[in-house]
């Protein structure tokens, strides 16, 4: 194994931008859900007429689809993923706006059959319900309650209120208020294997929420304890949350 220092380095100098983790590959995995998010949304879009997808990242999942409707269109907050997202998918005919992460979708009532979003930062069911046309259908793919928690409670201590944040069972409500039926849920609890701090470094600075206040500097002292106990038990495991909700507009 690299020495700490050089490790602190390499995932220090790493891009983070875009929405993939192809960097950290080699240095960490996840178990990926059983259902296929990306393939089941390429047979949606293949069959809408107008869709939408949310929180679009650098568009890598949406750049997945074969084909897409006559009208696509995708939402990014971040600039510099939606500067990557506009390069790969405009020559797809899709178009990427930029927009304000808690603000109104900047869409007419009823512009789209298909809503889609994987790992949305937090869903707008009033807007998405808002945009939908009446049998149209939201599609996504989201993380779920205590995604990566037992990394976030290393660095930040026991967070038992915050466990219950994303909970399926809240979304289903919010969406039901929204004037939306949910009509299909699935649940699934994913083993992530971390296997350098490289990687630890990697990922708090592109899944910022997971620690808010993270630098190198502050938390220097226990990403050294961290590499100490990578390099003997040869690997920190964690658990991902996610669900596949599906939820239509009926009137």
């Amino acid at each position: 194994m690299a020495g700490f220092d050089e490790l602190i380095a390499l995932g220090s100098a790493a891009d983070v931008t875009g929405w993939d983790f192809d960097w950290v590959a080699d240095r960490a995995t996840e178990e990926r859900p059983p259902w296929g998010y990306a393939r089941l949304l390429a047979e949606r879009l293949g069959a809408a007429s107008a869709s939408l997808d949310l929180d679009t990242g650098g568009g890598e999942v949406l750049a997945e689809a074969t084909a897409f409707p006559p009208t696509a269109v995708a939402t990014e907050s971040w600039p510099p993923n939606a500067a990557k997202a506009t390069a790969l998918l405009h020559p797809r005919g899709v178009a990427v706006v930029h927009t304000e992460q808690h603000g109104p979708l900047p869409f007419a009532d009823a512009a789209f059959d298909l809503v889609t979003s994987r790992h949305p930062v937090a869903p707008r069911w009033t807007e998405i319900a808002r945009v939908l046309r009446t049998g149209g259908s939201y599609f996504a793919q989201h993380v779920g309650p205590a995604s990566g928690f037992e990394l976030i409670e290393f660095f930040l201590g026991p967070l038992p209120e915050a466990r219950r944040g994303r909970h399926p069972d809240d979304e289903v409500a919010a969406a039901e208020a929204a004037g939306l039926d949910v009509v299909d849920l699935r649940e699934a609890r994913l083993r992530i294997e971390i296997r350098d701090v490289a990687a630890v470094v990697y990922l708090l600075r592109k899944l910022v929420w997971w620690v808010p206040d993270f630098t190198v500097e502050r938390y220097r002292e226990r990403l050294g304890e961290l590499h100490e106990l990578i390099g003997r038990d040869g690997r920190f495991i964690a658990h991902s949350t996610r669900h596949l909700i599906e939820a239509r507009r009926s009137g």
